[in-house]
């Protein structure tokens, strides 16, 4: 019986000498001297790794110390800017327009509070927002407050790299109002909606700029005179224009932070205040301006002219009280404004003044000693002078005037033998005009400096052709504008001395300081004496029933005036088309106090003669005028000057 096995027994090892022994297989087994022998076990040097490791580890930090001093040093300023541009926004504080008033503080231009609606578009992309359709969500929401196009709102606003978009420009407090309580009522219905379906404001990106928009209260009153401001708020007509610097201003900066479109109440800010533009007081008087701006668009709609332009100044001081133009234009809307209609015609617009111009070849005549108011003329039907013939306005038999009558009777013939004794050649009394002609201000610049303003034109004598010779005393081969005309007549009103015409009085800055303008340059042109006798001839063509400017009486005053009628130069065809009509004059004649000139250009429909046209615009407003200024009648009689002689007395 074979004992069992222990399993715990290890066996032993192979002997290594004698025979081999057979086995199951009956193979051979490989001889011991053959093996390879067993050497003892050697560990490995970790030193070559641990350098590996470490020289890895040495270049990521030195990497790292790299761009650390990269971020941190070198690169820093501008990385310090892109954080900023992220975190700071820079916002504009628009300086408040200056206001301009007329001279008794009345506001024709002032300014008010207006927004720009703008928008950061980056803030509304759907990285960040995560709504796939937040600028059309956005407009659908702002356009009807705007009143823009959904569809041009979700194109600016569908800009995800854009960080600055303007929506509209100058809305009200009550447009941005809306606008942020629809902002709140988002951020309170997103507050309340469950954290599973979250509602972002979709309106987080919209802003305002707050600055001042332009509001002229008289809608169209004294548009010409005052221009307006364009999109950018800057001066782009008339005085808005000259005096924009002044008016405008500096614009103050407010850097705050902001976060998810939001600001930050508890950072830092830093604000340099805006500086208020200056207030311009002007000479103008707004009840006179609109009395006159009334009458002459009245007459130039009646006579289908294409424009009309009237002057109001004071005979003392040289201010302009009114400065009106027809048609017109309203500066709170120049969408509505026609191309022609804008400007200032009564600076910009050259024309012939006709007969009205008499009055500077009378002052040179008498002041010369040439004539007196009694010399007598004998004015033929016809005058033949150089290669023409030259006539009056009517045809008449031969007249037997006076100088005074030549003037009350507006006579081109009496006019042209008046002034030929100015000189014993009529080169010399070509020189003598021209030098009175330039005393009087034509073809000089007004000293208004306004924009586009034209000084006229008048030609040096030596260039005057044989036409000019002749026709520049009755007022045609020369031009001037409105303002210089009315300028003549207030220097006669003055006793012969000019005074610059001036619109601005005084202004205030914006440490309330009022400071009027320097005083206007004067200077004399003719004799107190001269003048005194102008005005009393001048009374003679109003008064006179055989004078032309019957229409221009004003019952208890005396005036004195002068009518016009002349050929009027067609601007597109550079050729004599049509007629300007015209009237000048000032009251009281004996105490003068305001001037009123009157023109219109190119009536087309009833008279074209100018105490007929411009007489009883003259007559309304000058009449308006002296009631508003309170200027009462000297109650003296006129004197009666002689208009005709008979033959041989």
């Amino acid at each position: 019986m074979t004992e069992p096995r222990d399993p715990r027994r290890v066996p032993r090892p192979a002997r290594t000498g004698g025979r081999p022994s057979a086995g199951r297989s009956g193979a051979s087994r490989t001889p011991a001297a053959r093996r390879p022998a067993a050497g003892p076990l050697r560990p490995v040097s970790p030193r070559p790794r641990l350098r590996l490791v470490a020289l890895a580890l040495t270049l990521v930090m030195l990497a790292f110390v790299f761009r650390l001093v990269q971020v941190q040093a070198v690169d820093a300023a501008a990385y310090a800017a892109r954080a900023n541009e992220n975190r700071y926004v820079p916002v504009k504080l628009a300086a408040e327009r200056g206001a301009i008033t007329d001279r008794n503080g009345v506001a024709l231009a002032t300014t008010v509070d207006a927004y720009d609606i703008t928008a950061d578009p980056s803030l509304l992309a759907p990285a960040k927002i995560k709504v796939k359709d937040a600028p059309r969500q956005a407009a659908a929401l702002l356009a009807p407050i705007l009143g823009e196009s959904e569809k041009t709102l979700a194109a600016k606003l569908d800009q995800p790299a854009s960080r600055y978009v303007l929506l509209a420009r100058q809305r009200t407090p009550q447009v941005w109002k809306r606008i942020k309580d629809l902002r709140k009522e988002l951020d309170a219905k997103a507050a309340a909606a469950p954290k599973r379906a979250p509602r972002p404001n979709v309106l987080v990106g919209i802003f305002a700029d707050k600055h001042s928009k332009r509001v002229y209260p008289g809608g169209d009153l004294a548009a010409g005179l005052l221009g307006f401001v364009n999109g950018a708020g800057k001066g782009a007509g008339g005085l808005e224009a000259q005096l924009d610097k002044q008016l405008a201003g500096k614009d103050g900066k407010l850097v705050y932070a902001q976060s998810g479109g939001r600001r930050v109440p508890t950072a830092d800010t830093q604000e340099h205040p805006a500086v208020p533009g200056t207030d311009v007081q002007l000479t103008i008087d707004r009840d006179i301006q609109w009395a006159a701006q009334q009458a002459i668009s009245r007459q130039v709609e009646k006579s289908d002219a294409d424009r009309g332009y009237v002057v109001v100044q004071d005979t003392r001081t040289g201010q302009i009280l009114a400065l009106a133009n027809a048609p017109g234009f309203d500066p709170n809307d120049l969408s509505k404004a026609g191309r022609d209609t804008l400007g200032n015609p009564a600076l910009t617009d050259a024309y012939e003044p006709g007969s009205t111009s008499k009055l500077m070849s009378m002052a040179a005549v008498l002041e010369e000693g040439a004539a007196t108011p009694y010399t007598r003329v004998t004015v033929p039907n016809r005058l033949h002078r150089g290669d023409r013939l030259f006539s009056d306005d009517v045809d008449h038999a031969t007249w037997n005037l006076t100088l005074n009558g030549v003037l009350a009777k507006s006579s081109n013939i009496g006019t042209i033998l008046a002034t030929g004794q100015l000189g014993t050649t009529q080169p010399q009394a070509n020189q003598v005009l021209y030098s009175y002609l330039r005393k009087f201000g034509i073809g000089r610049p007004t000293g208004l400096n306004f924009p586009g303003e034209t000084d006229g034109i008048l030609a040096k004598p030596q260039d005057w052709n044989t036409s000019q010779q002749y026709t520049i005393p009755f007022g045609q081969g020369l031009s001037l504008n409105a303002v210089q005309a009315a300028s003549v007549y207030s220097t006669i009103a003055n006793g012969g001395e000019r005074i610059a015409p001036t619109l601005v009085r005084g202004t205030t800055g914006p440490d309330g300081r009022y400071a009027p303008i320097p005083a206007p340059a004067r200077s004399r042109v003719v004799s107190p004496k001269t003048a005194t006798t102008l005005s009393t001839m001048l009374e003679s063509v109003v008064d006179d029933e055989e004078g032309t400017g019957a229409k221009a009486k004003i019952d208890g005053y005396r005036v004195g005036g002068k009518t016009g009628t002349s050929n009027r130069v067609d601007p597109k065809t550079g050729r004599y088309h049509g007629y300007t009509a015209s009237f000048a004059g000032f009251a009281p004649a004996d105490k003068p106090r305001v001037t009123v000139y009157c023109a219109v250009q190119n009536p087309k429909r009833g008279s074209y003669f100018g105490g007929q046209v411009c007489g009883p615009i003259f007559q309304q407003v000058m009449a308006f005028a002296l009631k508003t200024l309170q200027v009462p009648p000297t109650g003296a009689q006129p004197p009666r000057l002689p208009v005709t002689f008979k033959p041989g007395e």
